[in-house]
C-alpha cells in the first residue's frame, strides 16, 4: 500500500489524511461514488488515486472530505488572493498646484508632468491655489483649468468641474484608457499614405 501523503505546512487551514479525527465521512469528489465511508475506506480511496483527502466540512455530521490535490488546491487559492489583490490595487492620486496667474513656462512644465502621471495610470488632482486678495482672480482660476483640461484632453477625461473649496479651485482628471488617445490615429494614416504609393 502506498504511503498516504502528509501536508507540508502544519498551519494548513483543514484536517487532511492522518489528521482527520472523525470515524466516518462523507465523501466527495472527482471519480469517486459519493456517500458515507469509514476514515479508512475513504483513504484507501484517495490513496489509490494518489491524491489527499480533505476535511471540507467539519462540522457536517458527518463530516464531508474531498479527495483531492491538496498542494495544488492550496497554490490555486494562493494564485486567485493574488488576482485579487492585483485588482484592488488602490489608485495613486497626483497633483499639480497652479497660482492664478501661473505664466506660460511654468504652465507648460506643469502640463508636461500631468502628461506623465496620466500615462502612467494615475489619477490627477488640479487645483489653483489663492493667497490672501487673490482670491479676486477666481475667475482667473477658473480659466485656467479649463484650458489646462482641453490642453490634456487626449490624455484624460474630467471626473470634476472646477469647484472652489476654501482658498482652492480643484478640478479632477482620470487617465484614459489605452487606444482612446488621438495618437493611435497616426500609425493608419501613415499605411494610408504607403497605400497611395504603391498604387502609384
Amino acid at each position: 500500500m502506498a504511503n498516504i501523503r502528509k501536508p507540508q505546512d502544519s498551519k494548513e487551514q483543514h484536517r487532511i489524511n492522518d489528521r482527520i479525527r472523525a470515524k466516518e465521512v462523507r465523501l466527495v469528489g472527482d471519480n469517486v461514488e459519493q456517500g458515507v465511508y469509514t476514515l479508512a475506506e475513504a483513504k484507501r480511496i484517495a490513496d489509490e488515486q494518489d491524491l489527499d483527502l480533505v476535511e471540507i466540512s467539519p462540522n457536517a455530521d458527518p463530516p464531508v472530505c474531498k479527495v483531492m490535490d491538496y498542494q495544488k488546491f492550496l497554490y490555486q487559492q494562493k494564485k486567485k488572493q493574488k488576482e485579487q489583490k492585483a485588482k484592488s490595487v488602490k489608485v495613486v492620486v497626483k497633483e499639480i498646484r497652479f497660482g492664478p496667474q501661473t505664466d506660460d513656462h511654468d504652465y507648460n512644465f506643469k502640463l508636461k508632468h500631468a502628461k506623465g502621471f496620466l500615462e502612467d495610470g494615475c489619477k490627477l488632482k488640479a487645483y489653483v491655489f489663492f493667497r490672501g486678495r487673490s482670491i479676486l482672480f477666481k475667475d482667473q482660476g477658473e480659466m485656467l483649468l479649463l484650458r489646462f483640461a482641453t490642453d490634456l484632453e487626449e490624455f484624460a477625461k474630467v471626473d470634476q468641474m472646477p469647484i472652489l473649496e476654501g482658498k482652492r479651485m480643484i478640478m479632477m482628471f482620470s487617465p484614459k484608457k489605452a487606444g482612446s488617445g488621438k495618437k493611435k490615429e497616426a500609425p493608419k494614416a501613415k499605411a494610408q499614405d504607403e497605400q497611395e504609393d504603391n498604387e502609384e
